[in-house]
C-alpha cells in the first residue's frame, strides 16, 4: 500500500514525499505518506492517481478527507494514510514534526 500510494503520486510530479512508519506510535496507521502539490488541481491529480492505483491492487479505501478543500487531503487506506497537502498547509501543520518519534521509511527506489 505505501509503495504504491509513493509511486502514485510520483507519478504525479508530487513535491517532498516522505514516509512515517508510525506503527507503536500511533493506532490510526502503521505508515504516514505526506507530499505536496503547488496548486489544487494538482493535488486532485495526485488523490486521483493515489485512489485509482490502490483500487487496481484491490485495496479498499476507508475515508477521504478534505477532497473538497484543496489544500489538505487526507486518504485513509487502513495502514497507511496518505496526507496530499498545498506547500502552505504542510508547513503549518508540520506534521513530520508532529510525528517526530516515527522513524522515516527509505522510499528512495520508488521515486525518480
Amino acid at each position: 500500500m505505501l509503495e504504491i500510494a509513493v509511486k502514485a503520486a510520483d507519478s504525479k510530479r508530487a513535491e517532498d514525499i516522505v514516509a512515517l512508519e508510525v506503527q507503536g506510535i500511533s493506532l490510526l496507521a502503521d505508515y504516514f505518506m505526506i507530499c505536496q502539490a503547488n496548486s489544487e488541481r494538482q493535488i486532485n491529480a495526485i488523490v486521483e492517481e493515489i485512489l485509482d492505483q490502490e483500487e487496481a491492487a484491490g485495496v479498499e479505501v476507508k475515508r477521504i478527507e478534505g477532497k473538497d478543500g484543496g489544500k489538505w487531503v487526507l486518504i485513509d487506506l487502513g495502514d497507511v494514510i496518505a496526507h496530499v497537502f498545498q506547500a502552505s498547509e504542510r508547513t503549518f501543520y508540520n506534521l513530520e514534526k508532529l510525528w517526530s518519534d516515527a522513524p522515516l521509511v527509505n522510499i528512495e527506489q520508488w521515486v525518480d
